[in-house]
């Protein structure tokens, strides 16, 4: 009885993550794009596709992702313009603005975080996403 209970409960949490809005970070993205690891870039598709109806991206993760794939994926500049051009077209690209930045500062203080993932933590706060997919944080 307490098993099933406890399955019960997480089949509504997990249909409750699945309804609510996903934060993708820039490394799920790039693992999309990387043919080098590809247990990762399955796992960042699957990703996408499971949440495909509830991504955020903000405009940060495109800068970094066009950074990275500027300089370590040396892709063309017509290539890194269809790319971010088709993350477009899957999820709405959303801004920040001077209180993101400023709630950004308080959370790197408080939980010692590097700025840049206060920054992606903090724009997911605004944009009511229940989840964060990262690697690195």
């Amino acid at each position: 009885m307490l098993f099933r209970l406890k399955q019960k409960i997480l089949s509504l949490i997990e249909m409750k993550l699945l309804t609510g809005k996903a934060f993708i970070d820039t490394n799920i993205l790039l693992y999309t794009y990387s043919i080098d690891e590809p247990h990762k870039q399955e796992a960042a598709n699957s990703i996408l596709e499971k949440y495909s109806d509830n991504i955020i991206i903000s405009s940060q993760v495109i800068n970094e992702l066009i950074n990275i794939l500027f300089k370590k994926f040396k892709l063309t500049t017509e290539d890194i313009e269809n790319a971010i051009l088709e993350i477009d077209s899957i999820a709405p690209i959303v801004g920040f603005d001077l209180t993101t930045q400023i709630k950004a500062i308080r959370l790197k203080d408080r939980y010692k975080l590097h700025y840049f993932d206060a920054l992606i933590i903090a724009t997911a706060l605004e944009n009511n996403c229940k989840i964060l997919f990262s690697e690195d944080m």
